[in-house]
């Protein structure tokens, strides 16, 4: 039997929890039901996914102490079978695991992240990773980050990539067409480099009196360092949106004139995916990952130059022929990425593992 560690399911769902579910369902395909079996704790958020992997309910905690001694506990009685792990976390005091760690933005950019959130962290992923006997990440420049900064050896990791679903297509929405808008998914976080988007965003909109800036993403949340919101909030042109359903989401990417991705550092960067699935044109930063993800495929711009943002929005809007060019070019990128071809990876590697 292989146990996955369905603990994503009791979380709301970002990049992580996605890369999470969409390899667990590539696995159950892969899979016999028998050979795979789903363990959670019982505060799930995502009861739909739940039912699906047919998730059997353990233990009495929640959280990390559910991940730290609920889950071994109860594997153990079951012959210790070989646990994968795909949000970061995993029991650090039962060796037959395979774990994933997305990135190490907690040590690059440590203010992103509350100070209990980062010492938990520093404390508990060496840990995790040197007793893990294989180690996934979502790229090479993620891999290249966690093998210098925790000396692992190289053949110790194995790159999985994102990917994006099949819900993310082309939607037209003739009032959202209108708005005449950028979108922009983002948090407040430091290594989001948020404040570029508005920046950039009032510098172009000087000129262009018609255009606004929606943005999506929880611009509030409590694990991490905020700042002040009523600049945004007084502007009449921006408009925040919080968090969306998947469906609403397509149709902003859909009906957008391009998708702002100014991150600093990224492991991957799925929203970039998204965009470009629904035909949206990007212009993302050169910084960490986004280089390997979107190659020729974007305009990829310095994150600080505010003066390069600027012109890449004003030519792209601008610039129907160049829009057009980078809507091909983005069709053209995501076909690189699968999330069955992940999920293949990811089987083909365990049954390596088991074989040796």
């Amino acid at each position: 039997m292989i146990a996955v560690n369905a603990r994503f399911l009791t979380q709301p769902i970002t990049g992580v929890q996605r890369f999470a579910l969409e390899i667990s369902r590539g696995l159950q395909l892969l899979c016999n039901k028998n050979e795979i079996k789903f363990f959670a704790p019982h505060n799930i958020l995502q009861e739909a996914e739940a039912n699906e992997f047919d998730v059997e309910i353990i233990g009495s905690h929640t959280g990390h102490l559910w991940e730290q001694f609920d889950l071994p506990q109860h594997l153990k009685k079951k012959g210790s079978p070989l646990l994968l792990n795909f949000c970061n976390t995993a029991p650090v005091f039962y060796s037959n695991k395979i774990s994933t760690l997305h990135d190490i933005t907690y040590i690059r950019f440590p203010k992103t992240y509350s100070i209990a959130f980062r010492l938990f962290y520093q404390a508990i992923i060496p840990r995790v990773l040197k007793s893990s006997k294989h180690v996934f990440t979502v790229s090479e420049f993620s891999k290249k980050e966690i093998c210098n900064y925790y000396h692992l050896l190289d053949e110790k990791i194995t790159v999985v990539h994102n990917a994006v679903n099949d819900s993310f297509h082309p939607q037209s929405n003739e009032k959202l067409t209108k708005e005449n808008y950028l979108l922009a998914v983002s948090s407040v976080k430091e290594s989001k480099n948020f404040e570029m988007i508005v920046k950039a965003f009032e510098g172009v909109s000087k000129e262009m009196g018609n255009l606004k800036l929606f943005i999506v993403g929880d611009l509030k949340s409590g694990s991490f360092s905020s700042i002040n919101l009523d600049t945004l909030t007084s502007n009449p042109k921006i408009k925040l949106l919080g968090r969306v359903s998947d469906a609403e989401l397509v149709e902003l990417y859909s009906n957008a004139i391009a998708f702002l991705f100014p991150s600093l550092y990224e492991g991957f960067g799925i929203p970039v995916l998204e965009a470009q699935a629904c035909h949206c044109p990007v212009i993302a930063s050169n910084a960490a990952s986004m280089p390997e993800v979107l190659a020729n495929s974007a305009d990829l711009v310095h994150p600080h130059n505010i003066d390069d943002w600027i012109q890449a929005i004003y030519n792209l809007v601008k610039n129907t022929e160049h829009r057009n060019q980078l809507i091909e070019s983005g069709i053209r990128n995501i076909s690189r990425f699968s999330w069955n071809q992940s999920a293949n990876k990811v089987f083909n590697n365990i049954i390596e593992g088991m074989q040796k």
